[in-house]
């Protein structure tokens, strides 16, 4: 078994990998081949980004290089509902990443409170049955944290720190079984193959509920859009909470251990906590009160097929294009406006791909004469569920949802 405190990709040594990815260098001295040299813009304070390009990865914006945190140019979401692996967001939050694994000797440990403890190579995992399927959206907590006004700490990201893939694995209550979970156990911890730098690092451990880990619906996912998951998003093995932000999604799992207790380490406890209270929200300034672990998405949508500021022409029909998504109950109907929210009309919603995927939405719009116009389009869930016209506010700048507003000039 190889030593999976510091594992490497097959086919890519480690300095090549650096060197490639420029997680060594700054943006000063990166190779041209390296950089897409190209820079965008958001809208934002401190909003420019440059485009870089990573091991299997096609031009992304670089917020940070060690570790990387990659989002997606949001003009990929316009291309469909199913993100490419390539065009997928990367989050990090230690630096030591694996960039080298033997998908032969790769391991899985499951321990803990537990019959009999086991050690599951990707043979063990597929032999455990058929595999399963989900589409499902990965957004990071602080998806859309540079529009957070007043500004907080933390990574300023636009709207690109999500994705919608198709994942295929084996679903973690399969694993839990094999291994028999014990009377009295409440919750289950996952680690992965990162790791700081610096041993005072606390290690990036996540918990989940034992009913939530046995609802057969959390999934370990050794594939992604029908392809291996890529390295810099969990390659071989992560695991898939549908419906659950990306703090919970651990990459490349190595430990997976049943406690007997509610898990307080660093990254549920301080880190990724909202407000107690049905909003998540407080008012700006002030600190909570309270605070719980962050767990499901709000309801969002976006409008994909029109850039902010962006020129149409006066009374000939344009096509508006969008996606919604939501926690799980799954999206029942996408609202448009052209007048800044003082009128509201139904859309046609795409191809149901399942209640924890992007849902596409679709409506023409004809400018009646020249001007400005402010469109606006909120979702609906089964459950009732909307998003607010105003933005809420919480100190770390998580599970921003306001109905988002597109400006553009008919002429």
């Amino acid at each position: 078994m190889i030593d999976q405190t510091n594992p490497q990709p097959a086919g890519l040594d480690r300095r090549h990998f650096l060197k490639t990815a420029g997680v060594l260098a700054a943006s000063a001295m990166a190779s041209p081949k390296t950089w897409a040299g190209e820079m965008v813009s958001l809208p934002f304070e401190n909003g420019a980004r440059e485009l870089v390009t990573y091991p299997q990865k096609r031009p992304l914006l670089l917020l940070t290089a060690r570790p990387p945190q990659l989002e997606t140019p949001f003009s990929v979401f316009n291309e469909g509902v199913i993100t490419p692996n390539d065009a997928f967001f990367v989050r990090y939050h230690l630096s030591d990443i694996p960039t080298r694994i033997d998908p032969s000797s790769y391991r899985v440990r499951i321990r803990g409170a537990v019959n009999t403890p086991r050690e599951l190579s990707l043979a063990d995992l597929e032999a455990l049955g058929d595999p399963m399927d989900v589409v499902a959206v990965n957004q990071c907590s602080g998806n859309s944290r540079g529009f957070f006004s007043p500004r907080v700490p933390g990574g300023q990201l636009g709207h690109g720190a999500m994705g919608n893939a198709k994942w295929t694995g084996v679903p973690l209550k399969r694993v839990l079984e094999k291994a028999g979970v014990a009377a009295g156990a409440r919750q289950v911890t996952f680690d992965g193959l990162d790791r700081g730098v610096v041993a005072a690092t606390p290690d990036f451990v996540k918990a989940l509920d034992i009913d939530h880990a046995l609802d057969g619906e959390v999934m370990l996912a050794y594939a992604m859009n029908g392809a291996d998951i890529p390295m810099l998003n969990g390659y071989p093995l992560r695991l898939v909470v549908p419906g659950y932000y990306g703090t919970y999604w651990v990459k490349h799992v190595s430990d997976i251990t049943v406690v007997d207790s509610i898990y307080a380490g660093f990254w549920m406890n301080p880190a990724y906590r909202v407000p107690d209270n049905p909003s998540r929200s407080v008012n700006p300034g002030e600190a909570p009160k309270k605070t719980v672990p962050i767990t499901r998405f709000s309801i969002r949508s976006f409008i994909t097929s029109l850039a902010d500021g962006v020129q149409v022409r006066a009374g000939r029909e344009t096509a508006v294009r969008g996606i919604a998504f939501d926690g799980g109950q799954g999206i029942r109907e996408v609202q448009f406006s052209s007048d800044g929210g003082r009128t509201w009309r139904g859309t046609t919603l795409g191809q149901d791909l399942g209640r924890y995927s992007f849902r596409e939405w679709k409506t023409a719009f004809t400018p009646s004469a020249a001007g400005k116009f402010e469109l606006m389009a909120r979702a609906f869930n089964r459950a009732g569920e909307s998003q607010p016209l105003e933005p809420l506010w919480n100190p770390a700048g998580y599970m921003r949802n306001v109905v988002e507003k597109v400006n553009i000039t008919a002429a």
